[in-house]
C-alpha cells in the first residue's frame, strides 16, 4: 500500500491480478496527467532558453543530471517528512521550512562544488559554464527539497494522504 502511495497510485484492496485493466488504468491516469502537465511546464520554460542552448549547446547535457538531482532531493525530503509525521504537524510548517532551506543550501554548495570542479576539469577554459550549471544545481536542489519538505505537511492540512506526495 505504501509503495503504490509513493507511486502516486490509490491503494487497492483487490489484488493485482484479480484487478482489471480500467480499473487499473484509472488509478495511474490522474497523476499520470498532472506529472504530464508538470513536464509540459518543464518544457515551456526550457524553451525561454532556447537563444542560450543555441550558443552554448552543451548546456542542454546537464539538464537530465539537474532534474534527476532535483527529483531525488525532493523526495530525500518529502520521505523523512513524512517519517516525521508523527511529532511534526501542519503548524510546524515554518520550522520544517527554515530547516530543509538550511539543509538544502548544504547539500546544494556541496554537489555544486563537486560538479564546478568537474567540469572545469573536463572542459578547462568553461569556468562560466561551470559556474552557470553550479548555481542552477544549487537553486534546483534549494527548491526541491523545501518544496518536498512542506508539500507533505500542506496535504495533511488539507486531509489528502501525504504518501502521494512522495513522489
Amino acid at each position: 500500500e505504501d509503495f503504490e502511495r509513493m507511486a502516486a497510485l490509490a491503494p487497492s484492496e483487490k489484488p493485482y491480478l484479480k484487478t482489471g485493466v480500467f480499473e487499473l488504468a484509472r488509478h495511474r491516469m490522474v497523476w499520470l496527467l498532472v506529472l504530464m502537465v508538470s513536464g509540459m511546464v518543464t518544457g515551456g520554460i526550457l524553451g525561454r532558453y532556447e537563444a542560450a542552448f543555441s550558443a552554448i549547446p552543451l548546456l542542454v547535457t546537464f539538464i537530465p543530471m539537474l532534474t534527476d538531482t532535483g527529483g531525488n532531493a525532493g523526495s530525500q525530503s518529502s520521505t523523512l517528512v513524512i517519517r516525521g509525521l508523527a511529532e511534526v504537524r501542519p503548524a510546524d510548517f515554518l520550522a520544517v521550512l527554515w530547516k530543509e532551506l538550511r539543509v538544502s543550501l548544504l547539500v546544494g554548495v556541496v554537489l555544486a562544488a563537486v560538479n564546478y570542479v568537474r567540469l572545469v576539469l573536463m572542459y578547462p577554459g568553461s569556468q562560466t559554464m561551470a559556474l552557470t550549471v553550479a548555481l542552477t544545481l544549487v537553486c534546483t536542489v534549494m527548491t526541491a527539497k523545501t518544496i518536498g519538505g512542506v508539500l507533505p505537511l500542506a496535504a495533511k492540512k488539507l486531509n489528502l494522504d501525504p504518501a502521494i506526495m512522495a513522489s
